[in-house]
């Protein structure tokens, strides 16, 4: 029998998530079956959409999540036994699997990873991975983004706004962020090479739009929602392009008296603005496309990354609680 650790969702979330949202539970898992792959994790995600995700899984579920981990014993000849593989596990130590019957709480089919060389396999929960994929169709694929034009994006030290703001300098763009700290901005301008990066907790933000973007704004890459969009909105260029990944601004918010922000209707239609929202898993069957891409371009030192790691299982809803709170850089995970 494999002793294992999981994190249920103990009570429904309710503004910021504390403490008394999770209960850590052991368990034992059963001896495998025929087709059935034994997995211990290594590496763990932690993302915003799990905040609102949540809501729609019943009290006493299993945390849900992305997972790196390594094969322990195996009875199915595509997961080898060594093998390193992704799979949406949730927030658990230990997982058995049959690739021929999954559950319904799998988004994704569990893979084995490639040879990921001198890179971490930790990537594969970021720039190579889900927020890898994210940025590169979410930003290319609906921006459409020209060289010489000037691309914004807020959330932009995030894991996906940084990669975000690289593809666009690769494709000949300006490029402008919003993160919250001083350290945000200096890491996105000195090494992701933004050409502006602002800390919207103290700037003015219609000020420095001007200053950054004296010609107006192109695309906006959305990851924040609230007031701050409105007000990049206002600074567009006519047919311009937004790409609205991510609402982190009001995940904490009672979704029946959310805060009321500028309308904005007028400002789509004079303009006449395109602005689509997508959720990653539109591109899955081309998502070996991104991978590659991204992987070129980290190989040449086009993109660079930058994870911020907490230390042990029982840690996931610290470093969960944490990435709301922005205390990260770049992908948030936890290492086991």
């Amino acid at each position: 029998m494999v002793k294992a650790k999981k994190f249920i969702y103990a009570k429904a979330f309710q503004g910021q998530p504390k403490s008394e949202n999770f209960k850590l539970e052991e368990f034992e898992l059963p001896e495998l079956k025929d087709d059935e792959v034994l997995c211990e994790a290594i590496f763990l995600s932690v993302d915003p959409y799990m905040r609102p995700y949540m809501s729609r899984f019943p009290v006493g579920s299993t945390m849900i999540g992305g997972q790196i981990a390594k094969v322990t014993n195996s009875k199915h000849s595509k997961f080898p036994t060594g093998s390193m593989i992704y799979g949406d596990f949730g927030w658990q130590t230990h997982t058995i699997f049959n690739p021929e019957n999954l559950s319904e709480t799998f988004i994704n089919e569990p893979i084995v990873l490639p040879n990921f060389g001198n890179l971490p396999y930790s990537y594969a929960l970021g720039c190579l991975g889900m927020p890898g994929n994210t940025a590169f169709f979410g930003f290319l694929e609906i921006c459409q983004p020209k060289k010489g034009e000037t691309v914004v994006i807020t959330g932009a030290a995030g894991a996906v706004g940084c990669l975000v703001g690289q593809i666009a300098k690769i494709k000949g763009c300006i490029v402008v962020g919003f993160a919250g700290t001083d350290e945000k901005c200096k890491w996105l301008t000195n090494e992701c090479q933004f050409d502006h990066a602002f800390n919207y907790k103290t700037c003015d933000i219609t000020k420095s739009l001007k200053e950054a973007a004296p010609n107006g704004i192109d695309c906006y890459f959305d990851n924040v929602g609230g007031e701050i969009s409105s007000t990049i909105l206002r600074q567009m260029n006519l047919f311009g392009r937004v790409s609205v990944c991510g609402s982190i601004s009001v995940y904490n918010e009672n979704m029946e008296d959310l805060p009321k922000v500028t309308i904005v209707q007028p400002l789509l239609l004079f303009k006449q603005l395109k602005m689509e929202g997508f959720i990653v898993s539109r591109w899955k069957s081309r998502f070996g496309e991104g991978f590659a891409s991204m992987l070129n371009w980290v190989k040449e030192g086009k993109i660079k990354y930058r994870e911020t790691v907490t230390e042990g299982f029982e840690n996931m809803p610290n470093a969960f609680m944490e990435m709301l709170n922005g205390k990260n850089i770049g992908k948030a995970i936890v290492k086991i």
